[in-house]
């Protein structure tokens, strides 16, 4: 008899607890009070969609004590079941709401679906953000070479953060721009005078445009002189001019020992041609005498 009570009270526990779990009525309660309005039967068939009903609330009173009116239920739940971060989206919006900034549930959910962190941009659109960008080499046009390190100030641009580049595009324009302007002067002190020129006239050529990002400013952190390249360049010239007037003399006096190898030839081939008629000198000689006219020549 004890064990089927101990059944039943077992029994009825779990079903309580089956029917509690898919009618939040605590749930619903705390809604209520809360000032949102949310239908329980909503709650219920929210189970069903394998959604959480208690994210989705916690979400709407956030919301609604924020004072943002135009999140509902069903916008929530699409972002949920789009794999959103519905957390990062209400918290991203009230941070908006609270700075005077123009961002919708839609703009931030289609950030957040992009793969952004959506609260971290409107933190960044809010408070002003820091890019270090690596150590830039330069040539100034006398040839001395200058190593800036340079700071640029951004806040997030909301209205281009889907679509838009990154960071690391907006620390190549600043390089790239940075080493336009010390290729322009003249000569490495004029840099060194004024690198806050450099920094106006970067700044000035709208490095952030297409991006999700908005230049604030462009700060010279450092900068140093490098090597001097321009006397390196003509040094390397000398010794390759060296290398060649080198290789050219070489060419003439293989040439030259060439040529007394050819006359040294000819010279010997002269030499064996006039021993050769030597040698026919007593030939002709004993012919001659043989002939009898030897003597006739002499008479």
């Amino acid at each position: 008899m004890e064990m089927q009570l101990l059944v039943i009270i077992g029994m009825s526990i779990v079903g309580l607890w089956l029917v509690l779990y898919f009618i939040p009525i605590g749930l619903w309660i705390t809604a209520v009070f809360s000032g949102v309005r949310v239908n329980l039967l909503e709650l219920v068939l929210m189970r069903f969609r394998k959604v959480p009903p208690r994210l989705i609330v916690n979400s709407l009173i956030l919301a609604t004590k924020a004072g943002i009116a135009e999140i509902n239920t069903r916008l929530l739940e699409t972002h949920y079941l789009a794999n959103g971060n519905l957390i990062h989206v209400i918290k991203a919006l009230i941070v908006a709401e609270k700075a005077n900034l123009n961002m919708s549930f839609k703009q931030a959910a289609a950030i957040d679906l992009a793969g952004r962190n959506v609260l971290e941009a409107v933190q960044i659109s809010v408070t002003p953000y820091m890019i270090l960008v690596p150590a830039i080499t330069g040539v100034s046009t006398d040839g001395i070479q200058l190593v800036a390190i340079a700071r640029v100030t951004v806040r997030t641009n909301i209205q281009q953060l889907v679509g838009g580049a990154g960071e690391e595009t907006i620390k190549a324009r600043v390089g790239q721009g940075i080493i336009s302007m010390i290729g322009e002067a003249a000569n490495y002190k004029a840099v060194m005078a004024k690198p806050e020129e450099i920094s106006r006239r970067v700044l000035a050529g709208g490095l952030d445009a297409g991006t999700a990002y908005e230049i604030l400013s462009i700060d010279i952190a450092d900068i140093n002189i490098g090597h001097n390249i321009g006397a390196k360049l003509q040094i390397d010239q000398a010794v390759a001019d060296l290398n060649i007037a080198n290789a050219k003399a070489e060419e003439r006096r293989a040439m030259a020992v060439a040529l007394e190898q050819e006359m040294l030839a000819d010279v010997q081939r002269a030499r064996a041609m006039v021993i050769e008629a030597e040698q026919q000198i007593p030939i002709g000689l004993s012919f001659a005498f043989r002939q009898g006219q030897l003597f006739k020549a002499d008479q």
